[in-house]
């Protein structure tokens, strides 16, 4: 395949996993609303993996839900969205990356996205996930969560250990 293919083929991957991950999160975010009542706890593996349905009208773990409206639009709407446009459009140009690291940042963009929805069109994110493991437990999240978390793993092991990585 010539570089023009190949780098067509790259970016037709990255905006299919970025596509991916936003649709995973609100075909999962509709099920909840759809099915779930508000608050209401259904455990799916004993007490150690809860699902819910709430609404989070900060950023993580609540972060911010007592600011001002107007804040809470720049900083988690406005801010955001010119942040994740950035990045797709920095990994859409690039020519040298390591396929991993576009994999990542498709991930974080993607998960990134499918917050950012629901924040703009329900002015709330719906989350509905908690894991509780002995001392362990996690605040209330969704899949969007998931893909930004997996993606920020990524990086950072790329970031530490990518130069030693032979696949």
């Amino acid at each position: 395949m010539n570089s023009t293919g190949s780098k067509l083929l790259s970016r037709f991957l990255i905006i299919l996993l970025v596509l991916l991950n936003i649709g995973c999160d609100q075909v999962s975010k509709k099920v909840v609303r759809e099915n779930v009542s508000y608050q209401e706890y259904i455990p799916l593996i004993q007490d150690h993996f809860i699902l819910t349905n709430v609404e989070n009208t900060g950023a993580m773990l609540g972060f911010g839900s007592n600011f001002p409206p107007a804040l809470k639009v720049i900083l988690f709407q406005v801010l955001p969205l010119i942040v994740l446009l950035v990045l797709l459009y920095r990994m859409l140009t690039r020519t040298h990356t390591n396929k991993w690291m576009l994999w990542a940042f498709a991930f974080v963009i993607g998960g990134g996205i499918g917050n950012l929805i629901d924040r703009i069109a329900l002015g709330s994110v719906t989350d509905f996930f908690q894991i509780r493991l002995g001392f362990f437990k996690t605040g209330i999240f969704n899949m969007a969560d998931v893909a930004v978390t997996t993606g920020v793993l990524l990086i950072l092991f790329l970031s530490l250990f990518g130069k030693k990585i032979t696949i």
